[in-house]
């Protein structure tokens, strides 16, 4: 994933983080699981229908996977 095209703070939203469009190879149930798990990021609400990730939660699953 090329580092300029994923923003370094704020929030982002789904589309945003999962493959093609973003870092993360799963699918939208994949990452669902995870969230319900623990495994991924907790989201926030901004809106009824608008749910976010803190980036630097996002980075740090894609920037830590790289590393081993």
């Amino acid at each position: 994933m090329d580092d300029l095209s994923f923003p370094k703070t704020g929030f982002v939203r789904l589309a945003q983080i999962l493959a093609p469009n973003g870092p993360i190879p799963v699918s939208k149930s994949t990452w669902w699981a995870g969230v319900k798990e623990g495994r991924f990021p907790q989201p926030q609400k901004l809106g009824p229908r608008t749910t976010v990730w803190k980036v630097e939660d996002i980075r740090a699953l894609f920037e830590d996977d790289q590393d081993g």
